[in-house]
């Protein structure tokens, strides 16, 4: 049965649970994969705001839920940094229970219609899916069943809460309200702690706010998710810099017993190279900061960005898509990602990549920056690339670029956007007294419990990791609550 006649036979005659309980095995696997409908590229690519990926319909849903096997042994939760039960959420969507699916959800994930949109499930949960190990097929779309069942809960009006433990009047703080903060936040309110988060910038929501496009991740499903966390009793505390508006010694004062450091990774790093104080080089950071939080895409705003038509990204990573694809929805005519290796080994998410190439992104790849040249008033106008070949493995196993001598052009460019990574926020490793950083500025914790060596600090995320994925801060943020919570019940 294919997914249209599926979805016919639901629409003609009444479901019935009984035939879907007793489907074959080998009835689900030759199902194919259901895969999302987006909005058309040449549309979408003017427009900032709207959606790219529409979601599942109720039909749609069912359909794909009914293509899990059932494993014995479900390998696909060997994947899930933040331990969500697959199967089980999975079964509810299958039998039409839509609310107790997000209800499982909720169970272990604070960010449940987040994740279903930004995390790497292909190479998480997906990746482990028995479709993919065994049998050579498209995984179950967990992440998309994920954003179902979040986004159906939403739009129904029934958000639910997970169960309180009762409140035991301990307070915890969370410098950083980013994926991390959040995930322990949610964690330390279900145990019952008094929880506040302090976060630097205006809105909460962190690097899902800042950093994160609404084309791929609205403003509003953040909201959502971060008011059941209100409704759970999390405080946050906004306009706040820990490390500078109030000290470690502060917090310890009002009361505070445990801190969970989470305050990401928001340096950005450059190359280093000459032309790169030029007017119109920026980094991906702030360029996407000032769009998504500072409404630079007004010219009318306090802090505009000028509104390049040649334009060129460094680097090929998920933020570099981000900004790429946000430079072609404000005006780009040539929107470039410039990358020194190949496409195969673009970190970036396949998903993203197709996106970007169907919204008329050029990939100028095994091409390096050299230096940048401005005009007569100092603004960017060109930039020489050295074209560059593989060569043998570097130590991270990738094949290590290498120049093709004498092989070098010049291209025009009003703006350039540097995307080529990031180091961790420095205020808080400077600023609390005898916390043990590493040579990159990165904390050192104690890897199981996410403990430093300052006995009431925790920290996760990327001020720990150096730039990682939303799944994985959350993951850190519930093992640091776990840890935490065991500590203070000594």
């Amino acid at each position: 049965m294919t997914e249209q006649e599926y979805i016919q036979a639901r629409r003609s005659e009444p479901w019935r649970d009984e035939l879907r309980r007793n489907m074959k095995a080998k009835e689900r696997s030759d199902r194919t994969r259901v895969h999302m409908p987006e909005l058309d590229a040449e549309y979408r690519s003017h427009s900032l705001k709207e959606e790219v990926n529409l979601g599942l319909s109720e039909e749609q849903a069912l359909f794909e839920a009914a293509r899990c096997l059932d494993c014995a042994n479900p390998t696909c939760m060997e994947g899930c940094p933040v331990s969500i039960n697959i199967p089980t959420f999975i079964k509810n969507i299958e039998r039409g229970e839509f609310l107790e699916a997000a209800k499982v959800l909720k169970e272990t994930s604070a960010l449940p219609a987040v994740c279903g949109r930004v995390c790497p499930q292909e190479k998480q949960c997906e990746s482990k899916c028995i479709y993919v190990q065994k049998m050579k097929k498209e995984a179950v779309a967990i992440g998309n069943l994920e954003r179902f069942a979040a986004d159906y809960e939403r739009i129904s009006g029934k958000v639910s809460l997970p169960e309180l433990a009762p409140a035991n009047r301990i307070k915890i703080a969370a410098v950083g309200s980013g994926p991390a903060g959040l995930s322990f936040a949610g964690d330390m309110a279900k145990r019952g702690y008094d929880v506040t988060v302090f976060e630097a910038l205006h809105e909460i929501g962190g690097v899902l706010k800042y950093g994160i496009p609404e084309f791929r991740l609205p403003n509003e499903i953040v909201d959502v998710e971060i008011d059941v966390l209100r409704k759970m009793g999390v405080k946050f505390v906004k306009n706040c810099i820990v490390g500078k508006t109030i000290s470690h010694e502060d917090l310890k004062e009002e009361g505070f017993k445990g801190i969970f450091a989470a305050s990401g990774a928001g340096l950005p790093n450059f190359m280093n190279i000459p032309g790169e104080n030029l007017i119109g080089v920026m980094s991906s950071n702030e360029f996407l900061t000032r769009v998504n939080l500072m409404d630079a895409s007004n010219p009318e705003s306090d802090t505009p960005v000028q509104m390049g038509k040649k334009v060129a990204i460094i680097g090929a990573g998920n933020t570099a898509m981000d900004a790429v694809r946000t430079a072609r929805r404000l005006g780009a005519e040539r929107a470039m990602v410039v990358y020194r290796r190949s496409e195969e080994e673009m970190p970036a998410r396949l998903e993203e990549v197709k996106h970007a190439k169907e919204e008329g992104i050029e990939f100028m790849t095994l091409h390096n920056p050299l230096q940048y040249e401005g005009d007569a008033n100092g603004r960017v106008q060109r930039m020489q690339l050295q074209k560059m070949e593989l060569g043998e493995p570097d130590a991270s196993g990738r094949r290590k670029p290498v120049p093709i001598e004498g092989a070098v052009e010049w291209i025009d460019v009003d703006e350039v956007i540097v995307s080529v990574g990031v180091s961790p926020n420095p205020l808080i490793p400077s600023s609390f007294k005898g916390l043990e950083v590493t040579k990159w500025g990165t904390i050192v914790v104690n890897q199981d419990t996410m403990q430093s060596d300052l006995p009431d600090v925790y920290a996760g995320g990327d001020i720990v990791r150096g730039g990682a994925t939303v799944i994985l801060a959350m993951g850190d943020g519930r093992k640091a609550a776990a840890a935490m919570d065991a500590a203070l019940k000594k």
